[in-house]
């Protein structure tokens, strides 16, 4: 009654992700191949593990039973193999990273560089996203999220600044046509430019703090951009003279500096905590995931 450990590990991808597409993205695998391995492992079970619809796929009963206890046993199987790596001069294999958009742009150039040179025998794998999505489901070994993120029974571990702010800001000659706000709610009389998640939902309301007192306001815009592909074209546009753009203070610095966007109510800019790097404390951690870690701790 045993199954190949290939198709078993094809029906716990597919059982995470909730869905054959993401499952082969997840495994870089067909989404053909994993069907095929799903119908062989229920075939020599001679039980149905998973529902599946045209939109969603959920485990059975059985299949959920039956997860709950592979995966633990193929994440340990994963681990052990990874191990092995340790033999070697020095930690080799793939890390898969999944991280928001902001992360990628603003944290990980500062620390990915001095890892591959440390550490050449790793190759990183990169995922920026503008949703939340469930790192382990994704096939990653490790994601970056904020604290409001972090999801329960994970290990988390700064990574990169430890505070960072929200910005508002807008070309001078914007700024000399249309008047400076003195107050976020002025802002309402502005032409903005807004970001939009995949979800749909927009970057707004746009939050501003002092002295205790917190205000949100939604801007209307002219234009509006996703996340994830276009985040750097709202930028170009208030550059440009098309509205007042709010994104992270990093993000907006050199055109800060550079004097081409001024910033807008910037005794308001909220602070919050910066992101954590973060992966399960359930299983095994491999070696290029270790490596990454220790190289994190020592920058600091």
């Amino acid at each position: 009654m045993s199954a190949d450990l290939a198709d078993l590990a094809a029906f716990v991808a597919v059982a995470r992700a909730r869905g054959f597409r993401e499952a082969a993205r997840a495994t870089r695998q067909s989404a053909s191949a994993l069907s095929d391995a799903v119908r062989r492992v229920e075939a020599r079970l001679g039980l149905r593990l998973l529902h599946r619809t045209t939109r969603s796929v959920a485990p059975t009963e059985a299949g959920a039973r039956l997860l709950e206890r592979l995966a633990p046993a193929l994440d340990s199987v994963d681990a052990a193999l990874g191990s092995v790596d340790a033999l070697r001069d020095g930690p080799a294999g793939t890390l898969r990273l999944n991280v928001p958009v902001s992360a990628a742009r603003l944290v990980l150039p500062a620390i990915l560089p001095g890892f591959l040179a440390a550490y050449p025998e790793v190759r990183v794998e990169v995922d920026a996203e503008d949703a939340f999505v469930d790192m382990l489901a994704s096939g990653a070994d490790a994601g970056i999220r904020y604290d409001e993120r972090l999801e329960q029974d994970m290990i988390a571990l700064p990574i990169g600044p430890r505070e960072q702010r929200f910005a508002a800001a807008a070309a001078p000659a914007y700024l000399d046509r249309r008047g400076r706000p003195a107050h976020p709610r002025a802002l309402l009389d502005h032409q903005c430019v807004l970001g939009r998640f995949s979800s749909g939902a927009l970057t707004s309301p746009w939050e501003f703090e002092r002295d205790g007192e917190t205000v949100r306001v939604e801007p209307s815009a002219r234009l509006v951009a996703r996340v994830a592909g276009a985040a750097d074209l709202l930028v170009d546009a208030a550059v440009a003279g098309s509205g007042i753009v709010y994104l992270f203070e990093q993000w907006l610095a050199p055109h800060l500096a550079s004097g081409a966007l001024e910033p807008v109510l910037a005794d308001w800019w909220p602070r919050f905590p910066g992101p954590f790097l973060y992966y399960s404390s359930r299983r095994l951690v491999p070696p290029p995931l270790r490596a990454f870690v220790d190289h994190v701790r020592a920058l600091g």
